[in-house]
């Protein structure tokens, strides 16, 4: 497919299934076992679901909405949509009823597919909210007697009967699609305030799938694990890259089987947020470090070596015949035992959606896995900056994708500007035009600087810097990833300060990882209790103080806290994607935080 022009999502799909129609598109599972989906098969389901939404009588560039997690059916549904000209509005399923309602009703959304009847149920709560919803169709469940909620087995059946009644008319829907059209309603998760319908157009997916296919990182033979939330940018465009060069996807949204799942998929790269990351580095961490003498004097050793062959590789430069020799028997003692932890077959992981620490990507790169970081927004349809084999730089997200243009504002905040920009925030013009200026670069909101290869590191939200009384600037994002590769047991650190004397931290603790220290240190009781218990303070303690070390006096944690349940999605702590909800976060303990500045002194660093 390299070199082919495309218009549309619509077509770059129909292109697929003509060009490989026997490979494999896509593994699921059902039950115990996978099933395997080929490209025509996926044609197939793919066409019947695009009739039936024709069948129903919509329009172009009408909204569906989508309210499920990761799986097959969603990618069908989505490729259905834009096969029948329509546009997908994407809602996250652990989306509460009101904020379906909100989605629903602001993006003008006429029919939804929900996955299952806890799904529906949230939408007949609301149903008199939301006048212009005409079905809704269930993938995991029934219809009802009165027609509004249909089962996805009938859905399939009435597409396929009104394309039987109209020939061709299907394809001429799908090859009329143009590039300026509607395709994807995404609304950003916000870490404040209501979320905002970000409007990206074919040629926007288009334009993203074409720079992963010039990247030549991942090819028609390779097998992804794809766990990530399809709501989610991120997720959206390794779809539209999928069609694009061919490769295979194992879906499976279950957070909780990602262990599991990938010693039978066996992927050869993986999509993954930094958290995933750090849960792997701090459990192997702690669990050598438990195991003590010589598995632990062995694993630092092999590290060591690692570590300098890691170097040598960002320099281009290969090892020597001694540490060439030194890196085999470490990889056959310790890094092999990594490796079949992720199946055995993995190339590469990507990472995006938040700051990854340099130090864990070094680790990684160390044990032969690299993580490749990339950066985007929504805005940006995901995909702008990626590391890649050639130019990595830990610490950077990479180069631009094939064709973005870039530029540092005076203030130093990141411009882009290029074919993945987003149309427009859908009904709000004046935050289009604060985000969006009349030459149409996007202000992105982020700090950074380019290096001079051109590769972006980002140094953090703007809008996050924080100021303290004693105007010095401090970048948390830094502080927190930081903090987060140094504790094994840290779950998050939120740093707080702007308009303080000093700097101050709130720590949540990662429950499973505590424990296991916890008992082997006469440390017991619930989670609360040991937020409060002076050894894990003490312990916490000491991380606190080893990140100081390397601060300077104004940015260094003069006091924390532990609290006394790890943030979360659920409670408003954190978005579906997994970022900090800062404001929120100070919001909520707000009254913990006065606390550290009682009595401090005007001024004070």
């Amino acid at each position: 497919m390299s070199g082919a022009n495309f218009k549309s999502v619509a077509e770059m799909f129909l292109h697929r299934i003509q060009a490989t129609p026997d490979r494999q598109a896509f593994t699921y599972p059902d039950g115990a076992t996978w099933k395997a989906l080929t490209w025509k098969q996926t044609g197939e389901l793919t066409l019947a679901a695009a009739g039936a939404l024709r069948s129903l009588g919509l329009t172009d560039e009408q909204r569906v909405s989508i309210l499920c997690s990761t799986r097959y059916e969603w990618i069908i549904a989505d490729l259905a949509i834009s096969c029948a000209g329509l546009a997908t509005t994407t809602i996250y399923p652990s989306s509460k009823e009101d904020e379906c309602a909100y989605i629903i009703t602001d993006s003008n959304t006429v029919l939804v597919i929900a996955e299952n009847d806890g799904q529906v149920k949230k939408l007949q709560s609301k149903r008199a909210e939301m006048p212009a919803v005409k079905k809704v169709v269930v993938i995991d469940g029934k219809g009802t007697e009165d027609g509004w909620v249909m089962s996805w087995s009938q859905f399939l059946d009435d597409g396929r009967a009104w394309s039987k009644a109209n020939p061709g008319k299907l394809e001429e829907i799908a090859k009329a699609v143009r590039p300026d059209q509607l395709c994807t309603l995404i609304y950003t998760s916000g870490t404040t305030g209501k979320p905002k319908g970000v409007e990206l157009t074919h040629d926007c997916w288009v334009y993203e799938a074409e720079g992963m296919e010039a990247l030549d990182l991942l090819h028609i033979d390779d097998v992804e694990y794809l766990w990530l939330p399809l709501a989610h940018s991120f997720g959206k465009v390794l779809e539209a890259g999928q069609l694009r060069v061919g490769w295979s996807a194992a879906v499976d949204g279950r957070v909780d089987k990602i262990v599991e799942n990938l010693g039978v998929v066996k992927p050869t790269f993986v999509p993954a947020v930094p958290r995933i990351f750090e849960k792997v580095y701090n459990k192997v961490i702690q669990q050598t470090q438990e195991a003590g003498g010589l598995k632990w004097s062995i694993f630092q050793w092999a590290f060591g070596v690692g570590h300098e062959v890691s170097r040598l590789k960002q320099e281009k430069r290969e090892p020597g015949a001694l540490l060439a020799l030194q890196n085999s028997i470490a990889h056959k003692l310790v890094f092999s035992k990594l490796h079949a932890r992720f199946g055995g077959n993995l190339k590469l992981f990507v990472s995006g959606s938040a700051p990854l620490s340099k130090q864990i990507a070094e680790w990684f790169h160390a044990a032969g896995i690299p993580i490749y970081e990339g950066y985007g927004l929504t805005e940006t349809s995901a995909f702008s900056f990626v590391n890649r084999p050639d130019s990595v730089k830990f610490g950077t997200v990479g180069l631009p994708v094939k064709g973005l243009e870039v530029k540092i504002a005076e203030d130093g905040e990141i411009l882009m500007r290029g074919r993945g920009i987003m149309r427009g925030y859908h009904n709000l013009p004046t935050e289009t035009a604060e985000t969006l200026d009349k030459d149409g670069w996007l202000h992105t909101g982020d700090i950074g600087e380019l290096d001079e290869m051109g590769r972006l590191k980002i140094t953090d939200r703007k809008k996050d810097l924080i100021k303290t009384s004693g105007g010095k600037y401090v970048a948390p994002g830094a502080l927190e990833s930081r903090f987060k590769s140094l504790c094994p047991y840290a779950s998050q650190l939120v740093v707080h300060g702007d308009n303080r004397n000093f700097v101050s931290a709130l720590i949540a603790f990662d429950e499973e990882s505590l424990r296991k220290w916890a008992g082997t240190n006469g440390v017991s009781g619930t989670y609360a209790e040991m937020s409060k218990n002076p050894k894990v303070i003490a312990l916490f303690q000491g991380f606190v103080d080893t990140l100081n070390k390397e601060l300077p006096s104004y940015s260094t944690v003069k006091k924390f806290a532990l609290l006394e349940k790890d943030l979360n999605e659920a409670d408003g702590d954190l978005t579906p994607s997994q970022k900090l909800k800062r404001k929120a976060v100070e919001k909520k303990y707000k009254a913990l935080l006065d606390t550290f500045y009682v009595g401090a002194v005007a001024g004070a660093d």
